[in-house]
């Protein structure tokens, strides 16, 4: 077999040029690894301890609802679900299954209106990721479609995402949302964010960029997010004791005025959060208020193995409106399945998923 040396294309990789700059990049690389820097997150979850695990935006229902869910398997882990609920924007019956493996990650999830909603995530290798999610809704017009790539580095995460990109009217319309967030030293973090859109041909491009940074410690998280649009948003977040959290949410905005009469000035508008959420040994509790006069509470309620009530509250002292959410979740087969896996001397493992 022929050496590399004598390949036609030899020259390219052994010349003083090319061996100079493979240097250099080896030396970099070297002391880049010198550094201990960690992987700092995606932009996208810049914030995420705050925005997802401590305030309610993300649990806050208002009406009834129960979830009946089934487990067929741990590794992969497959399961179906069945909701029913009446309330504020909520579904009457949704049917949802879920498969993830460490390569595959598959949700799917159906209405009583025939809206379906889907997720297909693919893992290449251990860093690089594609996900995919489509919205089909008969006879709405809000069909949707988004692809995302992200790449973890060893110290830093960079992804491409777009949303209902086309190339079928002779040019690229959609909306692309480029990020890249990198660790400057081992607490902090450095990042932008930027977005190019086109609604259509009849109409120019728009473009926007973010910047962003995130300072971590062994016990408290900060963040700040620049906007162009004009938006502010700053998070803390603290580890109060082993079962306690707690943290900050502001967001200040400025914008052109749109009412001709006041003289083209600029409207400011903000709004700062403090939550709370509270661990028991089966239960966990989550409270917030704001700026504005609004307090929120939420509560989940292991009351048996397969059984949680969740109770869910918010009073808004500016309009004088309340609004309240039950719901009761029950489990089947998990126990069931561990109890196997146990009895056959396996330890039940939690797949890699790529949510």
């Amino acid at each position: 077999m022929a050496s590399s040396t004598s390949s036609p294309l030899a020259f390219l990789s052994n010349n003083p040029l090319s061996q100079s700059v493979s240097d250099v990049l080896r030396s970099f690389s070297d002391r880049r690894a010198k550094l201990g820097l960690s992987n700092p997150g995606s932009v996208e979850n810049l914030a995420k301890e705050v925005q997802r695990d401590v305030l309610l935006n993300n649990y806050m229902f208002t009406g009834l609802r129960g979830d009946l869910t089934k487990i067929f398997s741990f590794s992969p882990l497959f399961q179906a679900s069945h909701q029913f609920a009446i309330g504020e924007r909520l579904n009457p019956y949704t049917f949802a299954t879920l498969y993830g493996s460490n390569k595959v990650f598959l949700q799917g999830n159906i209405d009583n209106e025939g809206q379906l909603s889907a997720r297909f995530n693919w893992r290449w290798s251990d860093s690089f990721v594609t996900k995919s999610q489509v919205q089909i809704a008969p006879g709405t017009g809000q069909d949707m479609a988004q692809f995302e790539h992200e790449y973890n580095g060893r110290d830093f995460v960079a992804s491409l995402k777009m949303l209902q990109p086309s190339f079928l009217e002779s040019g690229l319309t959609g909306i692309f949302i480029g990020s890249y967030m990198q660790s400057v030293t081992p607490k902090l973090a450095l990042g932008m964010e930027g977005i190019w859109q086109r609604a259509g041909l009849s109409q120019g491009p728009e473009t926007a960029v973010s910047y962003c940074a995130r300072y971590k410690t062994e016990d408290w998280i900060a963040t700040a997010q620049l906007q162009a649009q004009g938006a502010f948003n700053a998070t803390f977040w603290r580890r109060l004791t082993d079962r306690v959290q707690a943290g900050v949410d502001m967001t200040l905005s400025v914008a052109p005025s749109a009412n001709p009469m006041m003289g083209g000035g600029l409207q400011k508008d903000g709004i700062t959060t403090l939550g709370a959420k509270y661990d028991f040994r089966m239960s966990t509790f989550r409270a917030q208020i704001d700026s504005k006069g609004k307090l929120g509470v939420l509560l989940e309620k292991r009351i048996a193995a397969p059984v949680t009530m969740t109770f869910a509250a918010d009073v808004d002292h500016a309009t004088q409106a309340a609004k309240i959410g039950l719901g009761i979740s029950i489990e089947a087969g998990g126990e069931e399945l561990q109890e196997q896996q146990e009895a056959l001397g396996v330890q039940p493992t939690s797949p890699n998923i790529p949510f």
